[in-house]
């Protein structure tokens, strides 16, 4: 029996998870050659919110975050998460730019490539499937797991057979929230195992106190490789710690043998620069929440919709919109709570107890509904269907939503001419996904400084109740006008 891998999330899931996305290139490059020497199956170091919060807060080049990690650690493959048709923003983006972006990405030096799609579409995943297959790096379908009436055991290993048709060399269960359970796990494992004959790796988060214990289950399942972090970026909302994992199977015959002396230090490291990073992280993210068994929501998000409806003046009515929240969920086709539908589903919940169900529909909201995001898990409601199609004017898609969209590159590129910026295909796909903090960027990176880092600290006789960042970040979807944008909310305390 092989050695469960272990892949290593610290330098991008464990400080997203822990400490809103903003470690520094700078704080990973000393860690960066004891990680590249423990034998771990893959270090995960971009994707997911990392390129937006390079440009927006940290003042860096995302892309050169990639090649300064490959050359002092040569010889682990680096991972990152890529959401699809929507690349790491919140819309969906034509082909040749996904295309693109791709490429950039695989000559800079990623190898593996975490694909998922917010609803489990595989519409909005074959064209990313496709281009990192040309590219000739490994494609990594990621399978985002919920619970709910649609989604069952039989409709998981119904699209891991399908990420397998369309070329996916490994395949990941994506536990966003934390909820799966270790029977659930081994089962998936082995059965996904047993189906396609690929690899399958768990993906989890401690939120609820469950990803170590599941872990473990898919690990005698069969799992090719399990995920985790190093403390103090791990456990809490993030993934189980790498020693704790250890430790959990000793006497297992599919322990993996790590260097425990280096993993002390890279914990001693990594909690030098957790102390750096203390605007950005919070008790509140180390320790496990059972309200996520409860609600099914994902780990930062209950957090922030308490300091939302604190705002709202609402703060007494979260349980009505906490279970408002189920109700949401079955009438947009039983959405999952990944990015960016938890947001949606959550605001919408939030709008039917404030004003009565669907009296305030969001725009965000009624694209789920018309397919704009793509087919949901089930059939949407009738009746919010036939209110969406009355507000809109439209009817709902059938197509793939990129479809509808015309090859873009050569257009920004004409535009980023214009602006006398970079016209290389990296600037290319920044630019379509970031325009004004890639400008910004390029023309001014002086200005570049991040709010809540650069806080002093409350003095002693300082007011003990104001406010600070507590490292929970929320991304929200804005329409004004007919427009929509994206905002990155800071949560205080």
């Amino acid at each position: 029996m092989k050695p469960v891998l272990f892949n290593n999330t610290v330098l991008r899931d464990g400080h997203q998870s822990m400490a809103a996305t903003r470690m520094k290139t700078s704080q990973m490059l000393p860690a960066a050659p004891i990680l590249d020497s423990m034998g771990f199956g893959m270090l995960e170091t971009w994707g997911g919110a990392t390129i937006d919060t390079a440009l927006r807060f940290l003042g860096e080049q995302p892309f050169d975050r990639v090649r300064e990690l490959r050359k002092v650690a040569p010889n682990t493959p680096q991972g990152m998460l890529l959401r699809g048709q929507n690349i790491v923003q919140y819309k969906c983006f034509p082909d040749d730019v996904v295309e693109l972006f791709v490429k950039c990405t695989a000559d800079a030096g990623i190898e593996v490539f975490r694909i998922f799609d917010g609803l489990n579409d595989p519409r909005n995943l074959a064209p990313a499937i496709a281009a990192v297959r040309k590219a000739g790096k490994v494609a990594r379908g990621e399978i985002c797991y919920t619970t709910s009436p649609a989604h069952t055991v039989e409709a998981f290993l119904k699209f891991a057979g399908e990420l397998k048709e369309m070329g996916c060399d490994q395949i990941a269960i994506k536990d966003m929230s934390g909820v799966i359970t270790p029977r659930v796990a081994g089962e998936l494992v082995s059965g996904i195992t047993k189906l396609t004959g690929l690899p399958v790796t768990l993906h989890s988060h401690e939120t609820a106190g469950l990803a170590a214990a599941s872990y473990v289950a898919a690990t005698d399942a069969g799992a090719y490789a399990v995920e985790t972090s190093i403390t103090p970026f791990a456990n809490g909302t993030s993934q189980p710690d790498t020693l704790r994992m250890l430790a959990l199977l000793d006497n297992n015959p599919r322990q993996p043998k790590l260097d425990r002396k280096k993993l002390a230090e890279l914990r001693e490291y990594f909690t030098k620069v957790y102390k750096e990073m203390d605007a950005f992280t919070s008790h509140a993210n180390e320790v496990v929440d059972s309200d996520t068994l409860v609600y099914q929501v994902p780990g930062g998000m209950l957090s922030n919709f308490r300091v939302q409806l604190k705002d709202l003046g609402m703060s007494e009515r979260i349980d009505e919109v906490l279970a408002e929240i189920p109700h949401v969920r079955e009438c947009l086709g039983w959405a999952p709570l990944v990015t960016p539908i938890s947001q949606i589903v959550g605001t919408q919940a939030m709008l039917n107890v404030k004003f009565g169900r669907w009296k305030n529909f969001s725009p965000a909201a009624m694209d789920i509904v018309l397919g704009n995001y793509g087919k949901t898990p089930a059939p949407v409601d009738k009746e919010v269907l036939a209110l969406a199609e009355k507000n809109t004017g439209k009817p709902p898609m059938t197509t793939r939503p990129a479809d509808s969209l015309k090859p873009n590159v050569e257009n920004l590129r004409k535009q980023l001419a214009e602006k006398q910026l970079p016209t290389t295909d990296e600037a290319v796909v920044l630019f379509a996904m970031f325009p004004m903090e890639y400008e910004k960027l390029i023309k001014n990176p002086g200005s570049i400084v991040d709010p809540a880092a650069t806080k002093k600290p409350a003095s002693p006789a300082a007011d003990a109740s104001a406010p600070r960042p507590t490292g929970r970040h929320q991304r929200l979807l804005v329409t004004v006008d007919g427009k929509t944008s994206e905002a990155l909310v800071e949560e205080v305390h």
